[in-house]
């Protein structure tokens, strides 16, 4: 991967002079791709009064002309093929396992196409339903008696490793080559195809009857989750769909009787 598949996201944002912080804390680190979602939460989408925001980003305005504003953080994402959020707190619904920003920055590493890195509001971080979106989550290790990080700050951190991790010039990279593509190599599928690959076969499993009860949410998060962090190519995502597809004809042709299948699986 490269630096300028990389995507900076920020989830409703309401301080510009953070959001100019961030502008500059990615040029430092050669990062420019900025993308805002739902800015001023509660309030109609509408241009920010960026004084303040300008004279914060100090020679990194180029970084906010360019960024792009979404209504949702599904339509934000919607190109990417690997999408990891940034929280502090932890549980089953909102991923257990979170990496830190050296251990995203490798994992970029290992991914081609383009990718984002989401960061929540400055208040309230992203939420649960932001979170399920992500891939991956990943966390900044801090002191428990105070853990919470000002957001231009945790943008810096990350964009401190990944520049380390990604740049030509850095050491990490050793005789890696950045900036080209062969044509027939690997091109991961991006957001928008991971979701039609994971409701297509949830729907075949749903004409099974494979959700007689709650579970197909969980599963189809499941399913987002690892097929993100394999980075299936569109031949790979093709062949695994028509084998649940062809599963799902053959059990319906052959008039196999479902019902002793358990009501759901969980994880």
């Amino acid at each position: 991967m490269r630096l300028s598949d990389l995507v900076i996201i920020l989830c409703r944002p309401s301080e510009p002079g953070n959001v100019g912080a961030v502008c500059r804390a990615m040029k430092n680190m050669g990062l420019t791709r900025l993308r805002l979602v739902a800015p001023r939460p509660g309030e109609a989408m509408e241009p920010w009064d960026d004084t303040v925001l300008r004279a914060r980003s100090v020679h990194a305005e180029q970084v906010w002309d360019e960024a792009e504003t979404f209504d949702t953080l599904a339509a934000a994402i919607a190109d990417c093929v690997l999408v990891i959020g940034t929280t502090r707190r932890r549980g089953h619904h909102r991923k257990a396992i979170t990496m830190t920003p050296e251990e995203s920055a490798a994992f970029l590493q290992s991914h081609s196409g383009p990718a984002a890195l989401v960061f929540g509001n400055e208040r309230t971080g992203l939420e649960a339903a932001e979170l399920d979106l992500c891939n991956l989550a990943s966390h900044i290790p801090s002191d428990d008696t105070f853990p919470s990080l000002n957001l231009s700050h945790a943008v810096q951190i990350y964009a401190y490793q990944i520049f380390r991790t990604l740049s030509p010039a850095s050491p990490e990279q050793g005789t890696l080559v950045q900036g080209t593509l062969v044509p027939g190599t690997w091109v991961p599928l991006d957001r928008t195809k991971v979701e039609v690959l994971v409701k297509s076969i949830s729907d075949n499993l749903a004409g099974l009857g494979f959700y007689r009860k709650k579970g197909r949410e969980e599963q189809e998060r499941f399913l987002r989750d690892i097929f993100g962090r394999a980075g299936l190519t569109i031949d790979e995502g093709r062949y695994l769909e028509k084998i649940f597809s062809k599963a799902a004809n053959l059990v319906k042709i052959s008039g196999y009787d479902n019902s002793n299948l358990p009501l759901t699986i969980h994880l």
